[in-house]
C-alpha cells in the first residue's frame, strides 16, 4: 500500500480465526457474519481506494444487543474492530485490518422518530445523509449538512468524520447539527449522550464523538437538528478570468458580513469535467467558477444578491447569472455535486485531498498549488467550499503508471503542510484516517499528540477500536501515563505522591 504502514497483524489472532468467526456468528446469526474472502471484497477498502486489506472476518449486526454483544466478546479476546458506515470515507477511515472485525452499521437503516415540534429527528445510523431530508422535507423540514456523497453517505460516517457540505458555511458542520447520540464502547456498555434538550450538563462528550473517526465507540442511534426549508433561495454563477481573482471575490464577501448559505468554487478543470457530465449551463471559458446561494426572506435575498453583484464586478467577474426558478437553482448545484465522479473521467485515477486555510489566504494558496502540480508534474482539478475556505484538490494520476501514485501523495502532502503554513488545518471534514496520519507531525507536537492518544486511551485502553488510523506512532496507554525520571530527580518533587 505505497508509503502506509499499517500495524503488524497479531499472529495468535490470525490463529485463532476459525474459532472467532464460529463465537461471532452465535452472537450475530443468520446472514450477519461474512467470512469468505471473495465476499469480503466489498469491504476490502473505503471510497480512498488506493488502499486495500481484506479484514479477518465482517460483520453485520441488526440490534443494540448484537452490536453490544461482539464488542464485548472482541474486548475480552483482544479482537480489534473497524467500525464502518457506506464505505463513502476519502481519508481510509474505514480501511480494515487484517486481524480485526469490520463492523458495518448499515442494517441500521431505520427512521424511529419525527418531531417537528422540537425541530429534530431520530435516526439510526445507516440511514443516508439525503434520507434524512426525504423523510422530513414533507413536513417543509431539511437536515443541512451536505457532502457530495449525500446520496450515499451514511449519517453515522458522518458523525465519524464531522462531514460539511455545501451548506455547512450557515447551518455548520455535523457537529452544529447532531442534538444527540446513542454509542457502544469497545466493552460493550451502552451509553447516551445528549438528547432533544437544548443542552446537557458535564463534559461535552457529544462533542468529543463526532469526528472522532470511530477510535473512541459505535454509534447506534443519533438526534438530529431538523431545520425548516427557508422562503426563497437563489444561486449566482459567477465566472473569473482567474482562481485567485474568485478567491479574493469570496474573502470580499464575507468581509461585508454576508454570509451565504453556500459558496462554492471549481476551476477550469473542473468546470468543463462538469459541464461536460451534467450540461449545467457553466461558462466554459471562466478560469474560476464560483456559485453563491442566498436563502431567507425574498426581499432579503434580491437585496444581497444586488450586493454580491456589485463585489462581484469589482473583482473583474467576466459573467453573472442569477436562477429565476428552483429548477435553475437545482441545476447549478447538480454541477457542483457532480464535480467528482466528474472528474473521474478524465483521469485513470485520483486523489481527493481535504484542507482548510483562512478565506484571506486563498488567492495566495490557489497560486502556491499551481506551482506545487508543475512541481511534481500532475494536474490538480480544484472543487471547493469556498466560503469556509475547506478545500478539495484533486489530484489526477494514473495507477497503472510506475511511481504516479507516489508522486500524487507526495503533492498531496505538500498541499496539507501548505495548508498549515498559513495557518490552516489537515482536514475540514473527512478526517484523518491513514492519508493524513502521517502528517499530523506538521500541526501538532509530541506533547499535543499525546495528550489526544490519553482520550483515547480513557476510551479504549488495549487500543482495539480502529487501529493504526489518525495517530502516526502508537503509543500504549501505559507508555502514555509512564513517569520519566530524569538524572535520577522526579518533575516537581515538591507535589505530594502516594
Amino acid at each position: 500500500m505505497s508509503g502506509i504502514v499499517m500495524p503488524r497483524p497479531d499472529d495468535e489472532v490470525l490463529a485463532r480465526r476459525g474459532e472467532i468467526v464460529a463465537a461471532l456468528k452465535r452472537l450475530v446469526p443468520g446472514e450477519g457474519v461474512i467470512d469468505a474472502a471473495v465476499e469480503m471484497r466489498a469491504y476490502e477498502s473505503d471510497a480512498l481506494t488506493a488502499y486495500r486489506q481484506l479484514p479477518l472476518v465482517v460483520v453485520l449486526p441488526e440490534t443494540v444487543e448484537q452490536v453490544s454483544a461482539v464488542l464485548r466478546y472482541c474486548h475480552e479476546n483482544n479482537v480489534k474492530v473497524v467500525p464502518r458506515g457506506a464505505g463513502t470515507s476519502l481519508s481510509g477511515g474505514a480501511l480494515p485490518v487484517g486481524d480485526g472485525v469490520l463492523l458495518s452499521m448499515m442494517k441500521f437503516n431505520q427512521v424511529l422518530d419525527i418531531d417537528p415540534a422540537n425541530r429534530a429527528a431520530v435516526v439510526q445510523p445507516g440511514v443516508t445523509n439525503l434520507g434524512i431530508t426525504r423523510a422530513v422535507e414533507h413536513l417543509g423540514f431539511y437536515y443541512a449538512p451536505d457532502p457530495s456523497s449525500q446520496i450515499a453517505c451514511s449519517i453515522g460516517g458522518n458523525i465519524a468524520e464531522n462531514s460539511g457540505g455545501v451548506h455547512c458555511l450557515k447551518y455548520g458542520l455535523t457537529t452544529n447539527n447532531v442534538l444527540g447520540l446513542e454509542m457502544v464502547l469497545v466493552t460493550g456498555e451502552v451509553i447516551r449522550l445528549g438528547g432533544k434538550h437544548l443542552d446537557a450538563e458535564g463534559y461535552d462528550i457529544l462533542a468529543l464523538m463526532t469526528g472522532s473517526e470511530g477510535l473512541l465507540g459505535v454509534v447506534t442511534e443519533v438526534t438530529v437538528r431538523i431545520l425548516q426549508k427557508p422562503e426563497t433561495a437563489r444561486a449566482a454563477l459567477i465566472g473569473f478570468p482567474t482562481s485567485e481573482d474568485g478567491g479574493q471575490c469570496v474573502a470580499d464577501i464575507i468581509g461585508a458580513g454576508i454570509i451565504p448559505g453556500g459558496m462554492e468554487m471549481m476551476d477550469e478543470l473542473a468546470i468543463n469535467a462538469a459541464e461536460d457530465f451534467v450540461n449545467a449551463g457553466y461558462p466554459r471559458d471562466a478560469g474560476a467558477l464560483l456559485i453563491v446561494e442566498l436563502d431567507g426572506p425574498e426581499a432579503e435575498v434580491d437585496y444581497l444578491l444586488g450586493e454580491i453583484e456589485a463585489i462581484a464586478r469589482r473583482n473583474k467577474a467576466s459573467s453573472l447569472r442569477v436562477s429565476t426558478s428552483e429548477e435553475e437553482r437545482n441545476t447549478f448545484w447538480a454541477g457542483r455535486k457532480a464535480a467528482f465522479p466528474a472528474v473521474g473521467r478524465i483521469s485513470p485515477d485520483y486523489l481527493c485531498m481535504d484542507g482548510t486555510i483562512p478565506r484571506k489566504a486563498l488567492p495566495e494558496v490557489l497560486t502556491r498549488m499551481r506551482a506545487l502540480g508543475e512541481t511534481h508534474g500532475l494536474r490538480c482539478a480544484n472543487v471547493f467550499h469556498a466560503g469556509d475556505g475547506n478545500l478539495h484538490p484533486l489530484i489526477l494520476y494514473d495507477a497503472n503508471q510506475p511511481g504516479q501514485l507516489e508522486a500524487a501523495e507526495a503533492f498531496g502532502a505538500d498541499i496539507l503542510k501548505l495548508c498549515v503554513e498559513f495557518d490552516g488545518v489537515l482536514t475540514g471534514e473527512h478526517g484523518v484516517g491513514i492519508e493524513k496520519r502521517d502528517l499530523m507531525p506538521e500541526m501538532f507536537t509530541e506533547d499535543d499528540l499525546k495528550q489526544q492518544q490519553r482520550v483515547k486511551c480513557a476510551f479504549d485502553p488495549k487500543q482495539l477500536l480502529n487501529p493504526g488510523k489518525v495517530f502516526p506512532v502508537l503509543h500504549r496507554c501505559a507508555e502514555l501515563g509512564r513517569m520519566h525520571v530524569h538524572k535520577g530527580q522526579l518533575p516537581f518533587p515538591d507535589i505530594p505522591r502516594f
